[in-house]
């Protein structure tokens, strides 16, 4: 038993050494366990649980590929059409496209373009007609996520979308990697 006047010990830092990792190998983001949902307004996790119960994870594959030394790397494809939510996350975060395109407000993006968010900023963008594969490289190996949709209408458009969009799905497959101008 733990004197309640001393501090708990630091857990020791592991060995820093080559570690190679596969993405064949890779856990899921759910199985890692690294990413947290932080909300608590009703609206928004009403919202969250009616796109899950209409099926909003057959639109997405999301793999733990590295875990460690205090930064984590993540494989995302969002399949054509996927209705992202507003949301954010207490990490910074280094975005690469690795194929298909995107559309963030006003900036196109595909194959080889990325973007870096700071801890915090709300974001959502428009997956393209053949969906989007990239890598998110967070600065944290520990992460939550905020969604921001405060009103019930949203949510109801985000399902309006996921309903529209979901029969590709099944047969969708990661977009061709074309690199342009990497």
């Amino acid at each position: 038993m733990k004197d309640a006047g001393t501090s708990n010990p630091k857990k020791p830092e592991p060995l820093k050494v080559l570690r190679i990792f596969r993405g064949k190998d890779a856990p899921s983001l759910d199985e890692a366990g690294h990413m947290t949902y932080a909300d608590d307004d009703p609206v928004i996790l009403d919202g969250a649980a009616r796109l899950g119960e209409a099926g909003i994870g057959e639109g997405a594959v999301l793999k733990c590929l590295f875990s460690g030394f205090g930064f984590s790397l993540h494989y995302v494809w969002f399949k054509p059409g996927y209705p992202l939510p507003l949301h954010s996350h207490d990490s910074d975060c280094l975005y690469y496209l690795i194929s298909g395109d995107i559309r963030m407000g006003t900036e196109e993006m595909a194959a080889g373009d990325g973007f870096f968010l700071p801890a915090g900023t709300p974001y959502t963008y428009t997956i393209g007609d053949k969906g989007v594969e990239l890598l998110e490289f967070r600065t944290e190996e520990d992460f939550d996520i905020r969604f921001k949709g405060k009103a019930d209408a949203y949510w109801e458009k985000m399902l309006e979308k996921l309903r529209a969009e979901q029969p590709k799905w099944k047969e969708a497959l990661p977009p061709v990697r074309e690199y342009r101008n990497v």
